[in-house]
């Protein structure tokens, strides 16, 4: 088991190194907190990077995903979605899904992706979580490539609990299934 989860970590870690654009058929920005409508500093460095990344041309779509906390006037989707606009970006090029944990954001936002024919996607999440969020999205039949950001405000020492968690999801997630792990965190939580 150790042996299984020394392994897992080299690779969450590995995977959160590697930043591969290419064109693709939507940018897919994995939820974060926020507040009142404003992207958390976490929130905004990924949709910083998808701005990039659109303005590259790499994709024609951008989806926001996240749903909302008890008490939140806006779902994560929403304050995404304002903040692009804001940015620059037509709204007609931003798609939403809802989703509390990343299993459900991207169940969510698979059918409206293929509906859209953007089943190629370009993910991004904080480094630590981009092994996770690519692996959910194969399993949901989506082709994604990693493009975290690189501006994350989550840095050096303090990453350290967020690849622990990131590892031990993805090393559970693989022998239960991220769907089964997506229920097991919403009955315990």
């Amino acid at each position: 088991i150790l042996i299984y989860l020394v392994v897992t970590a080299v690779q969450v870690w590995l995977t959160g190194r590697r930043y591969e654009p290419r064109p693709a058929g939507a940018i897919v920005v994995m939820g974060a907190a926020q507040y009142n409508g404003a992207p958390s500093p976490d929130l905004a460095s990924r949709l910083d990077e998808a701005e990039l990344l659109w303005h590259q041309h790499y994709a024609t779509d951008i989806m926001v995903t996240g749903s909302k906390e008890p008490g939140d006037r806006y779902t994560e989707s929403e304050a995404s979605a304002r903040y692009l606009i804001a940015a620059g970006i037509p709204s007609d090029v931003i798609l939403q899904a809802g989703g509390n944990d990343s299993w459900q954001s991207l169940s969510l936002a698979t059918p409206v992706l293929v509906d859209h024919r953007d089943g190629t996607v370009l993910v991004v999440t904080d480094p630590f979580h981009e092994d996770r969020s690519l692996a959910i999205a194969s399993s949901l039949d989506l082709t994604p490539y990693p493009t975290p950001t690189r501006t994350s405000p989550i840095k050096g020492l303090s990453t350290v609990p967020y690849y622990a968690k990131e590892t031990l999801g993805v090393a559970l997630g693989r022998i239960i299934g991220f769907e089964h792990l997506s229920s097991l965190h919403v009955s315990l939580g």
